[in-house]
């Protein structure tokens, strides 16, 4: 097959995009400038020069392409604008062509807090402010499967590994302030997953002849937000200090995104486990913190 990621450098997509390539297929991934283009050449992904805000510059490559995966996120006042608009233009590329998969990145955070109750695809969804879109945007992509047109919602947990992603703030926070900060009491428990395993689940989908699917993308862990980030305190040097930052004075400082940080979620990943044959290999985040803090390091440095 070939595959076609966008936000191919970015913490997700710079994974699937490799997983894609590991797995025989000719990949292009989307690169904004020359530096993140020889990014993707090491990792054997053809580089595409553009945008999310200029699908015309990526149209043509996107439509060469039997997989289409959209990885991307702007962090911005447009960002589900852009979200929308990226997706549409991928289901566009696909128009008219059978044997084409889309595969669309949501997220666990739309579940709401579960507590100790698992929740998986068919549950109800209650999003926090932050990602209140996200459940319409997930429909519409459903909406498309058809045609020939295969459409796959993929929700992954809080991803780690690499350069951290959400758990980087942990490690930063250790290295520069001594001790590794947490937004509410730390009783909560995130659904998590390694990126590499989360990867892989994205090739196994596209790979699945599944369409019309929402599929979760957890791990099995079950630490707790605080012995997530004493792991990562003491694998930084602050020998497990942990500072607490109340809720609301959280929000105060980052907005509605600091109320998904106090999630408690369990999410369930029995359809990835049992339609797709999809075994995350990486335990957990707090066995691995020492690895893990390296790898953040190494990421840091080179960026």
């Amino acid at each position: 097959m070939k595959a076609f990621v966008t936000g191919a450098t970015g913490h997700i997509g710079f994974a699937v995009a490799s997983a894609f390539a590991r797995a025989g297929h000719e990949t292009f991934g989307l690169a904004r400038s020359p530096e993140k283009a020889r990014l993707l050449e090491a990792a054997e992904v053809v580089p595409v020069a553009g945008t999310m805000e200029e699908p015309e510059g990526w149209r043509l490559a996107a439509e060469r392409c039997s997989v289409l995966v959209h990885c991307a996120v702007e962090y911005s006042e447009r960002s589900w604008d852009l979200h929308r608009a990226t997706l549409g233009a991928l289901r566009d590329a696909a128009r008219d062509r059978s044997g084409r998969v889309l595969l669309a990145t949501s997220g666990v955070w739309v579940y709401g807090e579960t507590g100790d109750v698992a929740a998986d695809e068919t549950s109800p969804l209650d999003p926090p402010t932050h990602v209140a879109p996200r459940p319409a945007v997930d429909a519409a992509v459903l909406s498309w499967n058809g045609g020939g047109l295969r459409t796959i919602v993929i929700r992954p947990g809080c991803v780690y590994g690499g350069g951290g992603s959400l758990t980087a703030s942990w490690f930063e926070s250790a290295e520069k302030d001594g001790a590794a900060r947490v937004v509410g009491d730390g009783a909560n428990r995130w659904a998590m997953v390694h990126r590499d395993d989360l990867a892989d689940l994205y090739v196994r989908a596209a790979e699945s002849g599944l369409g019309g699917e929402v599929i979760n993308a957890t791990d099995r862990s079950r630490a707790t937000v605080s012995e997530c980030a004493a792991a990562a305190s003491l694998a930084a040097g602050a020998e497990g200090r942990l500072e607490h930052v109340p809720v609301e004075q959280a929000v105060a400082a980052m907005g509605p995104f600091a109320t998904c940080l106090a999630l408690s979620q369990h999410v369930d990943s029995w359809k990835a486990v049992h339609r797709l044959g999809w075994t995350p290999r990486h335990g957990g985040f707090v066995d691995a913190a020492p690895r893990l803090f390296a790898a953040w390091k190494a990421a840091r440095a080179a960026s």
